[in-house]
């Protein structure tokens, strides 16, 4: 009797500590989570989260059938597609090695949306499979990024400025607005800048140059030259730069016909000639750089010569007025022809060293009254100035912008070790 009672009692103790346990078991509870919301990548005008890419490159001798012919809808043929986009651009244009891209729907069948050929990176074509095919081109958005900069002058401009890590455009930026008030083949070591100035990007990311510099200084012989942007017709945007006092930057004739060359000979009444061998006069100004740097009219005006001669190689004469005329020698290829209208910074050819010449460079001729002078001689006009109803305006514009980089500090030169 005592061993049934006592079982019994076992038993329920058992029981009574199996409920104990299973209210203490902790309960495994399903928590709801949102789904994340992917944030849209808009490109080409499409949310490529959508998609899936087929990106791939023109390959060499590939024509566009080959490009489409694996990724065309049902129904539609390469040759519609081909004469849609035709009507945008020209196929007979489409380059080996640049980008293009199949967007396909991430159904079952994988379907066909779009074709996106890439002109550059700024613009590209699409076209769309719809029930029209439609066919359109545009450009990616772009964005601005103001910016500052400084440097010193240890060497060259070009190489002052890439320390700084301004690139190739930054360079030609300054050089071209200086290019008529300062002289870059005569910088001191010393000499310095500062700017204010706006990059571009593509797409918030793919650098796309420089857009504009705002204002800047440039310090040489312990001079300082100011320039700020200014636009002058606003109906037009054309803009133009000056200095803290509203005077134009710009003079009648550029400084030199090249960008970033060195002067290899200046003229003169005695050289001895590398070609001839015999001393005689220069009357030229000898610029060197590589065949193929572009040479510009160093002012507006009519082409009258465009030719060639045993001595002058490929060159170009240009009658700036009546009292103004300058030649340029030894080109590579002549860009211009008799009575052509070229105006200041257009390029009239490129550098060689055609006719008797050792090296590639320009030789520039200068005339004043039909009588050979060295132009960094001469007293030479300026551009037309701002004009005196918008002085006050410009002057207004511009006191922020010289406070702004007067505050901005020169680099200071490296201590001597």
């Amino acid at each position: 009797m005592m061993n049934k009672y006592f079982i019994a009692g076992i038993a329920l103790a058992m029981s009574f500590t199996a409920c104990k346990n299973n209210t203490e078991t902790p309960i495994n509870k399903v928590v709801e989570t949102t789904p994340k919301t992917l944030v849209p990548l808009m490109k080409y005008g499409f949310d490529l989260n959508e998609y899936e890419i087929v990106a791939d490159t023109v390959k060499d001798g590939a024509t566009f059938n080959d490009l489409i012919v694996n990724h065309i809808v049902k129904g539609q043929s390469a040759y519609q597609t081909a004469n849609r986009l035709n009507e945008i651009y020209d196929l007979r244009r489409i380059q080996a090695g640049k980008p293009f891209k199949i967007l396909k729907r991430r159904d079952s069948l994988r379907t066909p949306e779009a074709f996106i050929y890439e002109l550059s990176k700024m613009d590209y074509v699409v076209v769309n499979f719809n029930d029209t095919l439609a066919a359109y081109k545009d450009k990616h958005p772009i964005s601005f990024k103001r910016k500052t900069a400084s440097g010193i002058i240890n060497s060259t401009l070009s190489e002052a400025m890439q320390e700084e890590g301004l690139g190739i455009s930054a360079i030609y930026e300054l050089s071209d607005i200086y290019r008529w008030s300062i002289d870059f083949f005569k910088l001191q070591k010393g000499d310095r800048f500062k700017m204010i100035y706006n990059e571009r990007y593509i797409n918030d990311s793919i650098f796309a140059g420089i857009e504009s510099i705002e204002a800047a200084v440039f310090e040489t012989d312990q001079t300082p030259f100011y320039a700020f942007e200014y636009t002058t017709d606003t109906v037009t945007q054309m803009s133009d730069y000056y200095d803290e006092k509203g005077k134009t930057l710009r003079s009648f004739f550029l400084k030199a016909p090249v960008n970033y060359s060195r002067i290899s000979s200046r003229f003169t009444k005695r050289r001895f000639h590398p070609v001839q061998k015999r001393w005689k006069a220069h009357k030229g100004t000898d610029y060197a750089a590589g065949y193929g740097t572009p040479i510009v009219a160093t002012a507006n005006g009519t082409v009258t010569k465009s030719g060639y001669t045993g001595g002058n190689g490929n060159y170009v004469k240009i009658k700036h007025s009546g009292t103004y005329s300058t030649q340029y020698l030894h080109m590579t290829k002549r860009k211009v022809k008799v009575g052509q209208r070229v105006k200041q910074g257009q390029i009239i050819g490129t550098v060689g060293s055609t006719g008797l010449a050792t090296g590639p460079h320009v030789c520039y001729r200068f005339w004043v009254n039909g009588r050979q002078v060295d132009p960094y001689k001469q007293n030479l006009p300026s551009a037309e100035p701002l004009p005196q109803a918008k002085m006050k305006e410009y002057l207004q514009f511009v006191a922020p912008l010289q406070v702004e980089i007067d505050q901005l500090p020169f680099k200071k030169s490296n201590p001597i070790i």
